[in-house]
């Protein structure tokens, strides 16, 4: 194997993997997983400039997930930054964890940009878990332009990896660990631990 196809085998779960079960506690088709954590860039509410992104659970072990391209997403005059798209990416395929109920960061990720996409549109992603492997949770997600049918602008393929809470505790910063253990609201406390995207 040379070493241009090395990160691509990375991607491509090894052949005893085995198919992903949804857990028996994950939220139902159709229901909006809202936000992990307040403060993600991702889908927290408490960001001012974040993608705000709204995450569904799908059929078997799938999201849906839409954001909108704000004028603070820019790279190119009128374009959405690339880097934002990947975070899109990253984001709905984190959400992906939640239906398997575990707790996952991301190892790698894997992204192709197949055509720009305008400030105001709004981003449709479409991500599944393809297979389990030991700690290893291989994935692909895909986003259209102009509906959830529209033309492909973006993909990806990555690998997440399932991680104690631990991971969290001894690798963020002390305040928001704090505070985020703090929340007298048990279930947001833990849900702000659920996923790393």
């Amino acid at each position: 194997m040379s070493g241009t196809d090395e990160p691509r085998a990375r991607l491509t779960p090894p052949k005893d993997a085995v198919a992903p079960v949804r857990h028996a506690e994950a939220p139902a088709p159709g229901e909006l997983l809202g936000t992990h954590y307040d403060r993600c860039f991702g889908c927290g509410t408490g960001q001012s400039h974040g993608l705000h992104l709204e995450a569904r659970a799908g059929e078997g072990v799938s999201v849906r997930a839409e954001f909108t391209v704000k004028e603070a997403h820019q790279g190119a005059p009128g374009l959405a930054h690339g880097g934002v798209l990947a975070t899109a990416l990253d984001e709905t395929l984190g959400s992906l964890n939640w239906l398997l109920r575990v707790i996952a960061v991301t190892g790698r990720l894997e992204t192709d940009f197949v055509r720009p996409v305008p400030l105001g549109t709004v981003l449709h992603l479409d991500a599944r878990v393809t297979a389990v492997h030991g700690r290893k949770i291989y994935s692909t997600a895909v986003g259209r332009i102009d509906g959830p049918d529209g033309p492909v602008a973006v993909r990806a393929e990555a690998v997440f990896i399932e991680v104690k809470v631990d991971h969290f505790i001894d690798n963020g910063r002390a305040e928001e660990i704090q505070a985020a253990m703090a929340d007298p609201d048990q279930a947001k406390r833990a849900r702000a631990f659920e996923v790393n995207p």
